[in-house]
């Protein structure tokens, strides 16, 4: 039970809802790429390596943040913050799972990509974890080129360079990660500002922060429709991106007008996922490449 439970720990330290979304984002790049004409064994071994990447900076993440975990319920309960684990174990393993992450997709890939990979790591765990998020509210802003990086991952998987249509997604991952984030961030502004991390919601008034999620959100119609406007994709992806961005638009226009309304909040950080999940598979059944 004891070795169960420390799976289990790690497991939890790896970050696993947002390890799906960097693979299927991954795996989106690729498909831009690549379409029809990947393999099994490509794909295999690259989201192999991809979520090794992944699982690697989540550990890291905990490792620093140990601290600051303590300090808030949603975090207070994992391994790092309530002593499951010892930090020094958990630093291990994730250095050891970047060292098997590099190696996986240098090996089955190329340098390009393991070094995008590595980057990530570094710039979620050191940049954002350990330096902006402790010292600037445009923490969320900067520190969402690390989760944008996975489209230009998987294009250069199968390339071996970057290509428009990767940072075209990555742009659309870039606007739509700030306004993800800041809609639970307002209902736990206090946790933060406890916790004493300078979060927009925490050294803003509430009307900041949502006046920002309205243009990253507004952003996020014409990000999309690039993608059509450039060959990338077909028409059918262009009739289900902007009715769900028009959606996501109508949502954070509602919870603006509510106020801080939990209900309101929880809806629209739930529909921002579906409509992420939505870009990725208008992109899948819909694209020229």
């Amino acid at each position: 039970m004891a070795l169960r439970e420390q799976l289990a720990d790690y497991v939890q330290l790896s970050k696993p809802r947002i390890a799906l979304v960097v693979l299927v984002a991954t795996l989106a790049g690729m498909w831009l790429a690549a379409g029809s004409a990947l393999t099994i064994a490509q794909v295999s071994l690259t989201l192999l390596g991809v979520w090794l990447a992944s699982a690697s900076a989540g550990m890291l993440n905990n490792y620093v943040d140990r601290d600051i975990d303590r300090l808030m319920s949603r975090t207070a309960h994992r391994a790092t913050a309530a002593g499951r684990l010892e930090p020094e174990q958990v630093l291990r393993v994730g250095l050891a799972l970047a060292g098997a992450a590099f190696l996986v997709l240098v090996l089955s890939c190329n340098l390009l990509t393991a070094s995008l990979a590595m980057a990530t790591i570094y710039l979620y765990v050191v940049v954002y974890t350990l330096w902006l998020k402790r010292s600037t509210d445009l923490c969320t802003e900067i520190g969402g080129i690390a989760g944008a990086l996975p489209p230009l991952i998987g294009w250069a998987a199968v390339s071996g360079d970057i290509g428009l249509p990767a940072i075209l997604l990555f742009v659309v991952m870039f606007l739509w990660q700030p306004p993800h984030f800041w809609v639970l961030a307002l209902l736990r502004a206090d946790e933060y500002r406890r916790a004493g991390i300078p979060m927009l919601p925490v050294t803003a008034r509430a009307l900041i922060p949502k006046a920002k999620m309205l243009l990253y959100t507004a952003a996020l119609l014409p990000a999309t429709l690039s993608l059509y406007l450039t060959g990338v994709a077909g028409p059918l992806y262009a009739f289900i991106s902007t009715t769900a961005g028009l959606v996501y638009l109508l949502l954070t226009l509602d919870f603006i007008r509510r106020g801080l309304h939990r209900r309101s909040a929880v809806n629209l950080f739930l529909f921002s996922i579906v409509y992420m999940l939505l870009i990725f598979t208008a992109i899948f059944i819909d694209s020229h490449y």
